[in-house]
C-alpha cells in the first residue's frame, strides 16, 4: 500500500500584497474604509504628527521657553503641510525609523526633526531647524499619545460613525410615519395582545437610539499634557517661571478637547470609558431592532425582496435569508465585547503608569469598526423590506379575544357610573376569552348581552382588532419632537 504524501503548502503569510487577517480588512472593507483615516495605526502616527507640530508651534507662538524664535507665517505653513501630506511614503519612512528606535513616539520626534533640517531646502532661510529641540519637549510619551487618541475617536465619531447613526435613525423614522396607522397584531410573551401599529413599534425604538445618540453627541473629549507624571515636573525646572498650568490648559483646548488637569503620566481614560459604555447601549438596542425584524420577516409580517441573481441557500432554492440582520447582530455582539472591555480595562492604571491601555487602545478601530459594519448592514436589510398589509389584517381577524380587554374596562368605567349588572367584568372575560379563538360573532354576542349603556354597547359593537391601536398612530409623531 503506498504511503500517501501531502504537497507543502503555499504560506498565505508571504502573499504580497498581503492578505487581511481580520475581515475588516478583507471581506467587510468596503463598509468600514472610512474609519481607517481616524482608528488605523496609520492615523495615529498622523495624529502624534499632528500634536507634535500644534505643540511646537504653540510654545514658539507664546514664547514661554525663552530665546524661542517667533515663526513666519511660511513656517508655519510648513510645519502644518507636514500633517497635511502625511500619506503612504511617510507611513514607509516612520516604519523604517520605528525599528531603529523600537519606540513609535520617538520615531514621530525624530521623523518630525528630519523635516525641520530639510526646511530650508524648501523655505530658503528659515529658524526651524534651530527650534529642534522644541520638538517633544518636556513631554512624555503619553502627553502625545493620549491628546492623539482623543482626536482620532472625536474625529471618527463625529464624522464617520454618528452620521451613519443618524442616517440609519432617519431612515427608520420615515418607516415609522410611513406605517403609523398600520394596524399590527402585538405579542407579549408571544402571545397575541393588544393591538399597535407597525409605525408606533419602530417609532419606539428610534426614540430608543436617538435618546443614546444624543448621549454620544454630548460626550467629553479629555486631554492633558503634563509630563511623566502629571507634574509637570521637568517643566518646571526647564522654565521656572512659566505658567506651565495655563500652557497646558490652552494647548489642549486649541485642539478641541476638554483639559484634564490631574492625571498620573496617563489621562485617566474615565472619558474613553463613558463614550464605548454609550455606543454599546446604543449596540444593543439596534441589537434589538435586527432581531425584532427577523422575527418579524419570520412571521410573514416583512417581506424581503429578492436581490437579482442572489443566493438565499446552497440547496433551497426559494430562500430568502435575513442575512443582514443576522449579519448584524453578530457584528453588533463583537463591537459590544470590544467595547466592554475597552471601558473596564482603560480605567485602570497601576500606579503612575502600565501598559495595558497601549495594546488596547490599538482595538478602539476594529470596535467601532463592527458597529459600523452592523449599521450599514441594518441600513441595506431595512430597505429591502416591504409589508404584508393582508397578512396583517388576517392575524387580527383571526384573534377577536384581544378586545378582552377593551370590554372589561369599559364594563368597570360603566359601574364606577351606576350601571348595574357590570360585575366581576376581567373575571367574566376571562372565563370568555382565556385559552380560546374568538369570532367576531362570538364577542359581539356577548357584548350585546352586558346590558351596557347603548353608546357604550354601540362603541364596542364597532370595534374591531384593527381599530383597537388606540393612539399608537398618534405617538409616531413624537419622532419630530
Amino acid at each position: 500500500m503506498c504511503a500517501m504524501t501531502t504537497p507543502a503548502r503555499v504560506s498565505l503569510a508571504d502573499v504580497t500584497p498581503p492578505i487581511a487577517l481580520g475581515p475588516l480588512d478583507g471581506r467587510y472593507r468596503p463598509a468600514v474604509a472610512p474609519l481607517v483615516d481616524h482608528l488605523s495605526e496609520a492615523a495615529l502616527n498622523r495624529a502624534r504628527v499632528h500634536v507634535e507640530v500644534e505643540w511646537l508651534l504653540h510654545l514658539t507662538g507664546t514664547g514661554v521657553v525663552p530665546g524661542a524664535p517667533t515663526l513666519t507665517d511660511a513656517e508655519r505653513a510648513y510645519l502644518r503641510d507636514v500633517v497635511a501630506t502625511f500619506g503612504a511614503a511617510e507611513v514607509a519612512e516612520l516604519a523604517e525609523i520605528e525599528r531603529v528606535t523600537v519606540h513609535d513616539v520617538k520615531a514621530v520626534e525624530y521623523f518630525l526633526k528630519r523635516r525641520l533640517e530639510a526646511a530650508p531646502s524648501v523655505l530658503g532661510s528659515t529658524v526651524l531647524p534651530s527650534v529642534c529641540e522644541l520638538v517633544h519637549f518636556a513631554c512624555t510619551s503619553e502627553d502625545v499619545n493620549n491628546l492623539s487618541y482623543a482626536l482620532m475617536v472625536r474625529d471618527a465619531v463625529q464624522q464617520v460613525w454618528l452620521p451613519a447613526a443618524h442616517a440609519l435613525t432617519d431612515e427608520v423614522a420615515a418607516l415609522a410615519r410611513e406605517h403609523a396607522a398600520q394596524p399590527l397584531l402585538a405579542l407579549t410573551h408571544g402571545q397575541p395582545a393588544t393591538p399597535t401599529t407597525l409605525g408606533k413599534e419602530l417609532a419606539v425604538t428610534v426614540h430608543r437610539l436617538r435618546r443614546q445618540l444624543r448621549r454620544i453627541a454630548a460626550d467629553e473629549y479629555l486631554g492633558k499634557i503634563n509630563g511623566a507624571t502629571g507634574t509637570f515636573g521637568a517643566h518646571v525646572v526647564a522654565v521656572p517661571g512659566a505658567d506651565w498650568q495655563e500652557v497646558s490648559r490652552t494647548f489642549v483646548e486649541h485642539l478641541g478637547l476638554t483639559w484634564n488637569p490631574l492625571t498620573t503620566q496617563i489621562e485617566s481614560h474615565d472619558w474613553q470609558a463613558e463614550l464605548y459604555a454609550d455606543v454599546a447601549r446604543f449596540n444593543r438596542v439596534l441589537h434589538n431592532l435586527a432581531t425584532d425584524v427577523w422575527t418579524y420577516i419570520s412571521r410573514g409580517v416583512f417581506i424581503q425582496i429578492p436581490v437579482a441573481g442572489a443566493t438565499g441557500s446552497s440547496t433551497m432554492p426559494h430562500k430568502v435569508n435575513p442575512i443582514r440582520f443576522e449579519n448584524a447582530e453578530a457584528n453588533l455582539e463583537l463591537s459590544c465585547a470590544l467595547l466592554d472591555t475597552l471601558a473596564s480595562t482603560l480605567v485602570t492604571s497601576r500606579l503612575q503608569r502600565d501598559l495595558t491601555d497601549s495594546t488596547t487602545q490599538r482595538n478602539i478601530g476594529p470596535a467601532f469598526g463592527h458597529s459600523l459594519l452592523a449599521i450599514d448592514n441594518v441600513r441595506r436589510g431595512m430597505r429591502a423590506l416591504s409589508v404584508d398589509a393582508d397578512l396583517l389584517a388576517r392575524e387580527l381577524d383571526e384573534n377577536w379575544e384581544v378586545l378582552g380587554e377593551p370590554v372589561q374596562s369599559a364594563m368597570r368605567a360603566a359601574s364606577v357610573a351606576g350601571v348595574t349588572g357590570m360585575e366581576n367584568p376581567y373575571e367574566r372575560l376571562k372565563e370568555l376569552t382565556r385559552g380560546r379563538r374568538l369570532t367576531a360573532d362570538d364577542m359581539r354576542e356577548f357584548i350585546g348581552g352586558l346590558g351596557l349603556p347603548a353608546d357604550v354597547a354601540t362603541r364596542l359593537q364597532e370595534l374591531t382588532p384593527a381599530t383597537y391601536t388606540g393612539l399608537a398612530a398618534d405617538l409616531v409623531a413624537h419622532l419630530d419632537d
